[in-house]
């Protein structure tokens, strides 16, 4: 009897001093605020590309089971890049835990929690996500979105007024009217350009087809008789972000150069008017890197009507050494994967972004994490595939053999990519071959 006494006796002493096994509650304020701040909360705050906020408990408690739905399916936060290739600064992917928690949330039935545990609020600011701009330029008059129709591109050229250099560190584009805008392209057109030389300045102009190249698409420089080359400053898609670039680093617009704005509407049933404006934050300190955004392009091609894994490819040969900055691959609707690869002049490759599972609806920039040199002499490949059979649902039409275009029934096939090199050399010194040797080729 003794015996049978301590032995209870201590068994119930273990079971007391045993930690508890019941798992801590998972709560909006403690555990879920937090991963939205870090991962969604850029695109689900008012003014937005996202069509609900997500900064409260009482935003996002309504949407609880469809978050569930969109992390597990990882169709949120929309995020292509594989991850067995590169390392990138604005990784928006949620990691296995993080997938676990907002799963756990939901299932528990989504408790709020204590509001003490909540984090600190982001302090977005309304309107900019680069500050607020050192000077801004709008579209001067709103423009007419008709109800429905295809509208070709628009371009309205704006003069920048400048009357010295200025090197711009942050550009970003803010549509007047988002449901109406498909994306918007703001290019430099530098004293010399004669680049929709007959458009006039404020008004919107619809070139002639055939006459719309920006002179860069397809080789990153400037072509014969056209005059002092376009840049390109900045864009709008749903997803992309602002042009944010570290201190000492910049894009340069010269003196006397004008904005070119390449508007593309969509109708959407219903009329509609925009005034879709660019912002700009001035370099601070000395610029040591000027930046460039170039085309590894190819515009010639042609996919078969019901072709379901259509290859196509582009390269670009850097002449100088330069720093790898982002990179954004860009196809239409019947893009299906995406694939930059890096020959190095001693012959190693390396693949530097892999993109699986192409979604034209979310253009997207892949931020480089860490200092990427490209020496020079060496060779970028692109590798895509497009998708033109029955089973793409988002194909217009598997019917037709597709070539490049505007539109996105037609298709494109860019891979762009940010360089910074010295700000002392001129950007046709990085893809234009030295006297007596081949250029680039698509």
């Amino acid at each position: 009897m003794r015996l049978y006494t301590i032995y209870f006796s201590l068994t119930v002493a273990g079971l007391l001093a045993a930690p508890s096994t019941t798992p801590t509650p998972v709560t909006f304020s403690k555990q879920v605020a937090p991963i939205l701040q870090k991962r969604c909360q850029q695109c689900h705050r008012p003014g937005e590309a996202a069509p609900m906020a997500l900064l409260t408990y009482e935003q996002a408690r309504p949407w609880a089971k469809a978050i569930k739905e969109a992390v597990l399916s990882k169709r949120m936060p929309p995020w292509f890049a594989d991850p067995h290739y590169g390392k990138f600064k604005n990784d928006r992917s949620l990691g296995p835990d993080e997938v676990e928690t907002i799963k756990a949330w939901v299932e528990a039935g989504a408790p709020e929690g204590d509001r003490r545990d909540l984090p600190a609020p982001v302090q977005w600011l309304e309107g900019w996500n680069i500050g607020k701009p050192d000077q801004s330029f709008e579209l001067p008059n709103p423009y007419t979105v008709p109800a429905s129709g295809t509208i070709e591109y628009t371009y309205y050229v704006i003069p920048s007024g400048f009357t010295e250099d200025k090197w711009v560190q942050m550009a970003e584009v803010r549509p007047g009217d988002r449901s109406v805008v498909h994306h918007v392209i703001a290019f430099i057109r530098p004293p010399g350009s004669k680049w929709l030389a007959d458009a006039k300045p404020g008004e919107p102009f619809v070139p002639k087809r055939g006459r719309r190249s920006n002179n860069s698409n397809n080789d990153g420089g400037g072509s014969e008789g056209e005059g002092a080359r376009n840049e390109l400053l900045v864009g709008y898609a749903p997803g992309l972000p602002a042009a944010i670039y570290e201190p000492g680093q910049a894009k340069l617009v010269k003196a006397g150069s004008d904005f070119v704005l390449q508007m593309h509407y969509t109708a959407k049933g219903k009329e509609a008017t925009d005034r879709t404006k660019i912002g700009l934050v001035f370099a601070k300190e000395p610029v040591r890197e000027r930046v460039v955004t170039i085309p590894a392009s190819n515009s010639r091609f042609a996919i078969p009507p019901g072709a379901d894994n259509h290859e196509v490819k582009s390269s670009f040969t850097f002449r100088e050494d330069v720093r790898l900055i982002s990179l954004m691959p860009h196809m239409h609707l019947r893009g299906k994967d995406f694939e930059y690869v890096f020959t190095y002049p001693a012959g190693e490759k390396e693949v530097a972004l892999k993109v699986p599972r192409y979604d034209f609806n979310w253009q997207l920039w892949y931020y480089l994490d860490g200092n990427k040199v490209i020496p020079k002499n060496t060779r970028l490949d692109c590798t895509a595939h497009f998708d033109n059979s029955a089973n793409n649902k988002a194909n217009p039409d598997p019917a037709v053999e597709v070539k490049w275009g505007d539109q996105s029934w037609e298709e494109m096939m860019i891979g762009w990519f940010d360089v910074a090199f010295d700000a002392k050399l001129q950007p046709e010194q990085i893809w234009r071959a030295p006297r007596g040797q081949a250029g680039r080729s698509e």
